[in-house]
């Protein structure tokens, strides 16, 4: 198990460190240009923001999906071949993963839309109230309501982001499972940490309730079966 409490990490935002191409966007081919840079910074390891494939609504925190690079930073073979460079220097990578949600281009949620029932369970789908009125008065941590109309079916769909970030629903074992093979697929590429995003919001309740004002935080954040998650995670992956 690796010890970060003894490592120099170096965050890395992709989109503007460095521009191999001249197109405006830092991309993958620039960091390796950087390589020798880094490694004359004396650090062990990167923290990459997300490269992977994504409308890029919210920065890339809105992935479409988990296994591509996404075009405009480069290709798998670039990367690959910055995970060859960096380690000659005994650097290594940390992606920063988001498992809470998934943009709503990615092709569960797509598959969902399309009626698939077995992925509609992979997000927090609910119906609106008796009266007519939303799930529960939540709000998005981007401003509005946190929920949104899921396609024509009539009901909603949860996004504490921004409303293309559907978020996932962590007590299906079939996400939780999915989620464990994007870890391994890039473990097995090379990658040796992780930095997962807001993961300490993926332990909804299966019923959720209104908020009553100042506890609407508490009602979806650090629920205690997070832990369960995580420590299922680290078991089936890097653990």
């Amino acid at each position: 198990m690796e010890d970060f409490q003894k490592k120099v990490i170096y965050q890395l935002y992709p989109k503007s460190f460095k521009d191999s191409d001249g197109n405006g966007i830092g991309d993958i081919q620039g960091i390796i240009s950087k390589v020798p840079y880094l490694a004359e910074l004396g650090i062990d390891m990167i923290w990459m923001n997300p490269i992977f494939v994504s409308p890029q609504m919210d920065n890339g925190y809105d992935i479409t999906d988990y296994y591509a690079i996404d075009p405009v930073f480069g290709t798998m073979a670039d990367f690959e071949e910055l995970i060859r460079k960096l380690k000659q220097h005994g650097i290594e990578i940390m992606f920063d993963m988001v498992f809470n949600h998934t943009s709503t281009t990615h092709e569960w949620f797509q598959k969902a839309l399309a009626g698939d029932k077995a992925y509609q369970d992979y997000y927090i789908i609910r119906d609106p109230k008796a009266d007519g009125s939303l799930p529960t008065n939540w709000g998005s941590k981007f401003g509005g309501e946190a929920w949104a109309p899921f396609g024509d079916t009539g009901k909603y769909y949860l996004h504490l982001f921004d409303v293309t970030q559907a978020d996932l629903n962590w007590r299906n074992p079939k996400v939780r499972q999915e989620l464990q093979k994007v870890v391994n697929f890039w473990l097995e590429k090379g990658i040796k940490g992780f930095r997962f995003d807001v993961l300490n919001l993926i332990g909804k309740d299966v019923a959720l309730v209104d908020s009553q004002g100042s506890n609407e935080k508490s009602l979806y954040t650090d629920r205690p079966i997070v832990h369960d998650y995580i420590h299922e995670l680290n078991q089936a992956s890097f653990g």
